[in-house]
C-alpha cells in the first residue's frame, strides 16, 4: 500500500440531457487493493468507469488515476490502466496464445511470444493456448480477456461487471484471478451488482445508488449500519450454488472448467489498447 491513492474521485458529476447519472461522487482507492463499486443496473457504475478510463468527460468534479488528472492528461492515464468490459474481448478466430501475442505486438512490446506464454501460465491456460478461443468456456474466455488486459503490466485495472453471464464455476475462477492480481500488487476497481461478489473480494466497498455514494467502507464497517446481531442456533441449508458445484464435481479451481463453446460469451472489442 502507498500513501497516495491509486484512484481519487472528488465531486464527479455527469448528466445525459435531463438525466442526472452521477451526482457528486467521492471515493479513494488504495494501491494494491480491490475496491468494489456496488450498485444496481442504472446506478451509474459504467459511466463512472468510462470517465476514469478517459472514454467520457465528466461535467464537473475531478479524478486522478495513478496520480494523473484524467481530464488534463488522458494519454498519460491510459498508460497506467487497462479496462475490461462486461463481455470478453477475445478474437474467436485466433488461438488463446495468438490473442495475447497480437495485443503485445499492438503495444509495441518485445518478446511478444514470451509474454504470451507467461500469461497463459499465470492464468492456467497453457494447455489451451494453441486452441481457438471459440472453443473456450465462459470462464476460460474471461480469464484470457483479463490476461490480455494485463499486457504491459498496468498498475491499475478496471473490471466492469466481469462475471456477467458466467456460470457459478466460471465466477469462482474469475474471483480467484482477481485475488491473485491484488496479491501481486495490481489495483483492481471492480463494478458489480452481485452482493456476494463484493463481499468475497473487496477490501473496501462503495454502494452507488442513483448517482451518489450512500455508503463506503470495509465489509465490517458496512455491517455496523445494521442493528447488532442476535445469536441463534439454526440448521444451515445448502445454497443452490453449493448443490450445483457438488453435482458437477468441480471446486472452481482455475483450469478445471469444462470446455463448452455454447457457454461462451459473445465477444465485444472493449479492451483498452
Amino acid at each position: 500500500m502507498t500513501a497516495q491513492p491509486a484512484v481519487q474521485v472528488k465531486g464527479i458529476r455527469k448528466s445525459f440531457k435531463d438525466v442526472d447519472v452521477l451526482c457528486g461522487v467521492d471515493f479513494d482507492v488504495e494501491a494494491g487493493s480491490i475496491f468494489a463499486l456496488l450498485g444496481s443496473n442504472g446506478a451509474g457504475k459504467t459511466t463512472l468507469v468510462r470517465i476514469l478510463s478517459t472514454l467520457l468527460k465528466a461535467d464537473a468534479g475531478t479524478a486522478t488515476v495513478h496520480g494523473v488528472d484524467v481530464a488534463a492528461n488522458p494519454g498519460k492515464v491510459r498508460e497506467s490502466i487497462s479496462l475490461t468490459g462486461q463481455f470478453a474481448a477475445v478474437d474467436d478466430v485466433l488461438t488463446g496464445r495468438e490473442n495475447l501475442v497480437l495485443v503485445a505486438k499492438l503495444r509495441h512490446l518485445k518478446n511478444a511470444g514470451a509474454i504470451a506464454d507467461d500469461l497463459l501460465a499465470r492464468f492456467s491456460l497453457t494447455d489451451a493456448g494453441d486452441r481457438k478461443a471459440s472453443t473456450y468456456s465462459g470462464g476460460m474466455r474471461r480469464r484470457l480477456d483479463i490476461a490480455m488486459s494485463l499486457i504491459g503490466n498496468p498498475p491499475i485495472i478496471f473490471l466492469d461487471e466481469p462475471t456477467t453471464g458466467l456460470d457459478p464455476q466460471a465466477r469462482i475462477e474469475v474471483w480467484q484471478t482477481m485475488k491473485k492480481l491484488a496479491d501481486q500488487g495490481t489495483t483492481v476497481l471492480l463494478t458489480t451488482l452481485h452482493l456476494d461478489e463484493a463481499e468475497q473480494l473487496a477490501h473496501r466497498i462503495a454502494i452507488l445508488h442513483k448517482g451518489t455514494i450512500i455508503q463506503n467502507g470495509t465489509l465490517a464497517e458496512l455491517k455496523q449500519v445494521l442493528p447488532a446481531a442476535r445469536v441463534e442456533f439454526v440448521e444451515k441449508q445448502s445454497s443452490l450454488e453449493d448443490v450445483f458445484l457438488a453435482l458437477v464435481g468441480e471446486t472452481g479451481e482455475a483450469g478445471t472448467t469444462a470446455d463448452d463453446p455454447a457457454d461462451s460469451n459473445v465477444p465485444a472489442r472493449n479492451e483498452m489498447q
